[in-house]
């Protein structure tokens, strides 16, 4: 068999960047679960029309198909999800009579996407994801709740760049382009969404050209698109630029409430602004919106976006609003993994291993190993009974800090990064440093760039 060659799109990672994954998705959980969301995980493959039902998506989904399958109709109905949102608006409807609202849930998993592969974009990768749903109604407070909930969770990933969560109102620039006259209120949003990949005078001739709207009202609309702020000073500049509507007001309102409750959590590696030339793309968001940029690492897009659906989920009598976000975990942390940002400190998970002094002694080497792992010291036995030295380099090699040595007065333990030896009983020994005890991420901004 010839040496495989790597599928683009599909990444994979090393032991050691593995760590850099689990610690992700191990704090992540730990995070939603203070806040009281519980873990679901959905199916991989949903209906055709389920999975073409919002946005036009038909380019993006795998098909699954049986490769003997006798009747070619047979499994033409189903898809690979392509994100999360989409099966869990199943899921709710599916399971409405048994889920408690609020339901609230976070999901981590990977989904699928035909998608041209490149830096931070991938055909196969792990999403994270969180939402609030309500049956027929959800206030307002949880649109500022899973903001909250997602900053602190970032804000824990103390290996990750910094980040600037952005967040506008799609109530905002809906009624401004309403009040503005624009004829084409949802067209107009969809090319004020393209202002991070082209250039704003393009834009704006998309406006007058596809939107039908005059080169004042073009104007108007870049201009609302240009205005940022840290607090609620946002207010008072969309309404300098004199349009007026009820559905502004109400955007206004909301989006000044968030910025203001999410102030608090802004430090020098998390801020929150409030920025009007955030849309979103999909057609099913009514309220907030997200994104989320990494510090030195824009280019990547959002990494983390989500917002309000008054409407996602319906079986025709009963409507299920709901508010979620969701971060690209294979998104941001393959490209840093790639360029050597951050990795695992060693390769495998053992803290401590085992020396051999020969091979009749194994079955003793065996029983320290076993006494260590009862009080869950992870460890290994060397496989072979080379020279101590040797030993200590196969641990170095792995990133094992500790080798347990037998010697004629009893166990000694050695840390190999500084050369102590002091005795060890390996029913009661554990490290002095507790991050010892597993693998720990670590971060090398140098190489970042």
């Amino acid at each position: 068999m010839n040496k495989p060659t790597p599928l683009s799109g599909f990444p994979e990672f090393l032991p050691s960047q593995r760590t850099v994954e689990r610690e992700v998705i191990a704090t992540l959980s730990h995070t939603f679960e203070l806040h009281g969301f519980g873990n679901i995980e959905t199916r991989a493959v949903e209906p055709m029309d389920q999975l073409l039902r919002k946005g036009d998506t038909s380019k993006e989904v795998y098909v699954l198909k049986r490769l003997q399958e006798q009747d070619e109709s047979r499994d033409k109905g189903m898809g690979l999800h392509f994100d999360l949102t989409v099966p869990f608006a199943r899921y709710v409807l599916e399971n409405a009579g048994k889920l408690e609202f609020p339901f609230r849930r976070y999901q981590i998993q990977k989904v699928w996407r035909g998608e041209r592969p490149q830096e931070g974009r991938f055909r196969e990768f792990a999403q994270a994801d969180i939402d609030i749903v309500g049956r027929d109604t959800l206030p307002f407070h949880h649109d500022v709740e899973v903001a909250r909930v997602m900053l602190e969770a970032l804000g824990r990933l103390t290996f990750l760049p910094g980040f600037t969560l952005q967040v506008n109102n799609r109530k905002l620039i809906q009624g401004f382009y309403a009040g503005l006259g624009a004829p084409d209120v949802e067209e107009t949003m969809r090319l004020i969404d393209k202002l991070d990949k082209m250039p704003a005078d393009e834009v704006g001739k998309l406006l007058v050209s596809e939107a039908g709207l005059s080169d004042e009202q073009a104007a108007k609309c870049l201009e609302l698109a240009t205005i940022t702020a840290t607090d609620d000073s946002f207010v008072e500049k969309v309404r300098a630029l004199g349009v007026e509507s009820e559905l502004l007001e109400e955007g206004l309102s909301e989006l000044a409430t968030l910025i203001t409750a999410t102030a608090p959590l802004n430090t020098d590696s998390v801020r929150v602004v409030a920025d009007l030339s955030i849309a979103r793309g999909l057609d099913y968001y009514t309220g907030t919106v997200f994104e989320t940029r990494l510090d030195g690492y824009e280019s990547l897009g959002s990494i983390c976006s989500g917002g309000r659906y008054d409407a996602l989920a319906s079986d025709g009598k009963t409507t299920y609003p709901g508010v979620g976000i969701s971060l690209g975990v294979s998104r941001v942390l393959v490209p840093l993994v790639a360029k050597g940002v951050l990795d695992g400190n060693r390769k495998v998970p053992s803290t401590v291993l085992v020396a051999v002094a020969d091979e009749e002694s194994r079955a003793e080497a065996d029983s320290a190993a076993q006494q260590l792992r009862a009080h869950n010291v992870a460890c290994e036995v060397s496989p072979n009974a080379a020279k101590f030295g040797k030993q200590i380099r196969f641990a170095e090699r792995r990133g094992i800090p500790y080798v347990l040595f037998a010697t004629e007065g009893g166990y000694e333990i050695k840390d190999i990064r500084t050369g102590d030896q002091v005795p060890a009983d390996p029913a009661t020994w554990t490290p002095q440093n507790e991050s010892d005890l597993k693998p720990q991420v670590v971060a090398n901004n140098e190489e970042k760039k």
